[in-house]
């Protein structure tokens, strides 16, 4: 049987959206009741996986050790609570500097974690703030959850579970 995932979009899902990148770790602050949500997905067996656009690294604003040292800001925490991210895919490029197949709302880092962790897109969301994370979804047959940015990911995990 394929396994079922919720895919998250990083930037104003996971951690507050600034208005501007987040590459560095004192940056980054959790949404509220993040870890809390995430805590309810894995205990109802859902795989986790990110999901996220970098065009900074483009923009040669940042590179992709600091993309890194982001995951470690969210994943060490996670591990302390019983939380795995089992894994994370992003986009380096940016639309204004040159053109790719992987950025939201295209499809090709959705497709790429079904196909390495065997998902059924049916029984598999996406919860991002943006219409491009819908988009990238629904491309591919997964339910999007629109959420506002930095809004408690409590409120999406409670439409999924009444699926």
């Amino acid at each position: 049987m394929k396994n079922k995932a919720v895919f998250l979009d990083r930037d104003g899902v996971l951690n507050k959206e600034r208005g501007e990148y987040t590459y560095e770790s004192q940056d980054f602050e959790w949404v509220p009741d993040s870890i809390e949500a995430l805590k309810i997905l894995s205990k109802n067996d859902f795989l986790l996986i990110i999901i996220s656009n970098q065009g900074g690294i483009s923009k040669k604003l940042y590179g992709k050790e600091d993309v890194l040292n982001i995951e470690k800001s969210i994943t060490v925490p996670l591990k302390k609570a019983g939380i795995e991210i089992l894994d994370s895919f992003y986009c380096p490029h940016h639309s204004a500097i040159e053109k790719c197949l992987c950025r939201k709302p295209k499809s090709l880092l959705l497709e790429r974690a079904m196909a390495k962790h065997n998902i059924d897109p049916g029984r598999s969301f996406f919860i991002g703030d943006s219409t491009r994370d819908m988009v990238a979804g629904q491309r591919i047959g997964i339910k999007g959850i629109l959420m506002q940015k930095n809004e408690s990911l409590l409120l999406a995990v409670k439409d999924i579970l009444n699926e």
